[in-house]
């Protein structure tokens, strides 16, 4: 009794150390003064286990491995206070107190970690644990009972009225497990009745969890023999709707059997959540570090090495620069921020597809999060029937929601069908994924329409040689839209960039890979281009890792310049009803060039140089989508000569500075004029 006595001093300490009494104080004055009794009180507390311990180390135990006494104990206390300090009027039994302890911090020690590749679960201890997952479906929030009361059925038994038979939920317990019919009294074994008018409802959410590196299935990585399967997490009440598709999480939870006969299901009970970043490294290799000091003369020459020599394992350096440069700008432009506008996807417009799909392939894993969809796969979402008994609706994560922070590689458009082409155009216009569930099928009042927003970059090619099979050509078809292929021109105007993979001499290109390949064959794990092997893909990795981390701001010079030839160029492109044929979203992809070639850059600061990269590069898309505008630049413009030397570095930045001049006798020119929007 002295030590029972003794833990409820601590937690009266550290309630009131904490802040606990006065929120309980504060969830009480909800109930003060009803005229009506309730079943059940709920109170939840955050506890920090790591503060419990140096307050009183048999309660910190008490916590982290016996929560259900921690639980009763909390009980106790919260009543005793509620009673001495008349903060409910018409609580009558301990019973009615229903409190849930939420830890919010484990030791950081392997015993309270919870690896999902770790097999067999279940026989571990049934006590808070904390665990990294991501989240590839959820259901939607249904209703489940906190509490009950239930009478005696013998009127002359004292149970027959009063709160002496109260269930609550516990942890893993089924909606059986807390109502049902075949309870009896404990003092004369009467069956039970339960009182229907005071059962308490609260929200509940299924998600379901697993380990982040399970995506690399979905990825291009090598096949590895590990299994890996998901974990039900039970969200309720507050928690609900605090975790999303495709986001990495770490919960602090409860292991729990779930049984539903003849089944037992392992699952968690949630008790904290907070998203999760994995840790890795940001450090520039020295070799890069070199580079940098070495051509910071320049604020283009940096990026251009880097993208020149970027993919020598499967191209051969100076081979597809541009496009290379555009991926490398969207593998930046991603985990910088999830609710960032500034999306860069990118299109390339090929006869080569087998070539360029190589290249995405192996530029996939050094995004911070990689999904090669597939067709037979779901690219949005899915839906199926809850197996935890709700019956209620399951949202099911496709590619676009699983990359979300990261990109989507697409492959080859012309293997798309002309449904999958329609709704991939939705996507990309609203950003959105759009689920309808129907009521009739999943046991609802009325049907229901939900949205996930789509945060990741999406990447495709196109045989631009292949004629359209599927897609009629409108009547009204603009200048430039010859060039797409088979793809339409909707949906190739939804991607943000579009590169055309066009080198200057197709033998040359074919060439070269011709002789790439033979070199590969014949000399395996020989360094083919040793200046450019010295940047392995380890470098890269890293180098791409710190670049999308920096934080950037504008200069006025790049703001000035960005907002300038938008509006010039939506006046060259208006059309006899003076309506611009240049959307809102090119200033968006604007910017996003921009800030992403100044992190490549390593810089901090977005210069008037990076927003010059920026137009050059949207004024070629909006060439390829809407035909050539007063301002005219050849096909390569961004890349114009081959890297080969200082020398010809030196020629690049000449001719980088004769098109910042065009670019700003364009904007002067057409840029004082408003556009009707």
């Amino acid at each position: 009794m002295d030590g029972l006595n003794s833990l409820k001093e601590a937690i009266i300490i550290y309630l009131d150390r904490s802040g606990g009494l006065s929120k309980l104080i504060e969830d009480c004055k909800v109930f003060k003064g009803g005229q009506q009794t309730e079943a059940v009180y709920r109170f939840s507390f955050d506890v920090n286990p790591s503060d419990v311990l140096e307050l009183d180390a048999t309660l910190g135990d008490c916590i982290l491995h016996d929560p259900v006494k921690a639980v009763s104990l909390f009980q106790s206390v919260c009543y005793l206070s509620i009673k001495t300090l008349s903060l409910i009027d018409h609580i009558e039994t301990e019973n009615q107190v229903n409190v849930v302890l939420k830890p919010t911090h484990l030791p950081p020690f392997p015993n309270y970690c919870l690896d999902l590749s770790e097999f067999p679960r279940g026989y571990g201890p049934m006590r808070p644990l904390a665990l990294e997952g991501l989240v590839i479906a959820m259901t939607r929030v249904t209703k489940y009972t906190q509490g009950a009361r239930f009478l005696c059925s013998e009127e002359k038994c004292p149970c027959s009225r009063g709160f002496h038979h109260i269930r609550v939920h516990a942890p893993g317990a089924t909606e059986s497990a807390t109502v049902r019919s075949d309870f009896t009294c404990f003092l004369c074994s009467s069956p039970l009745k339960e009182d229907v008018k005071s059962r308490v409802l609260g929200d509940k959410q299924l998600v379901e969890l697993i380990h982040v590196k399970a995506v690399d299935v979905l990825g291009v990585h090598d096949a590895a023999s590990l299994r890996y399967q998901s974990v039900t997490v039970f969200l309720r009440d507050e928690l609900c709707n605090s975790m999303r598709i495709g986001h990495l999480y770490q919960v602090v939870g409860i292991p729990a059997h779930v049984h539903q006969w003849p089944n037992v299901t392992w699952s968690i009970e949630a008790c904290s959540v907070r998203p999760w970043t994995p840790k890795c490294p940001c450090l520039v290799s020295n070799n890069f570090q070199n580079l940098q000091t070495a051509m910071a003369c320049s604020p283009w020459r940096f990026a251009a090495i880097v993208a020149n020599s970027f993919g020598s394992l499967v191209i051969p350096p100076g081979l597809y620069n541009t496009l290379k440069l555009g991926l490398l700008l969207s593998l930046v432009q991603t985990k910088d921020n999830p609710e960032s506008p500034y999306n860069l996807d990118v299109l390339a417009l090929t006869s080569e597809t087998l070539i360029i799909d190589r290249l995405m392939r192996y530029s996939l894993p050094l995004a911070s999060r990689g999904i090669h969809h597939t067709l037979t796969g779901d690219l949005l979402a899915s839906l199926s029937r809850d197996e935890h008994g709700a019956g209620t609706a399951n949202i099911h994560a496709g590619s676009a929601l699983l990359a979300s922070g990261g990109i989507c590689l697409l492959g080859d458009l012309t293997t798309y069908k002309k449904d999958k082409m329609d709704m991939l155009q939705s996507a990309l216009e609203s950003r959105t994924v759009s689920v309808f569930i129907p009521a009739k099928k999943y046991g609802d009042d009325i049907d229901q329409q939900l949205s996930f927003p789509i945060q990741c970059n999406f990447w495709a090619v196109v045989d631009s040689a292949s004629p359209s099979k599927r897609t009629a050509r409108c009547d009204n078809v603009v200048l430039g839209s010859v060039e797409m292929g088979s793809a339409p021109l909707q949906l190739a105007e939804s991607f943000g960039l579009i590169v055309q993979c066009r080198e200057t001499s197709s033998n040359h290109s074919l060439l070269s890979m011709t002789v790439h390949t033979l070199r590969q064959a014949m000399s395996p794990g020989e360094p083919l281009y040793p200046a450019c092997m010295q940047f392995t893909t380890q470098d890269y990795k890293e180098l791409l890792a710190h670049a999308r981390k920096l934080k950037v701001d504008m200069s006025p010079e790049a703001e000035r310049m960005i907002h300038s030839y938008y509006m010039a160029s939506r006046r060259v492109r208006s059309d006899s009803t003076q309506r611009s044929t240049v959307s809102v979203t090119s200033i968006k992809l604007l910017i996003a060039l921009a800030q992403a070639h100044a992190k490549l850059s390593l810089r901090t600061q977005v210069l008037e140089e990076d927003a010059v990269i920026a137009v050059l590069l949207c004024e070629s898309s909006v060439t390829l989508k809407h035909g050539a505008s007063a301002l005219v630049f050849p096909p390569n413009v961004v890349f114009p000569f081959a890297l080969r030397d200082l020398d010809s570095l030196h020629q690049r930045d000449l001719a980088l500075e004769e098109s910042r001049r065009q670019i700003l006798h364009f904007v002067q020119a057409y840029a004082t004029c408003t556009v009707e929007e």
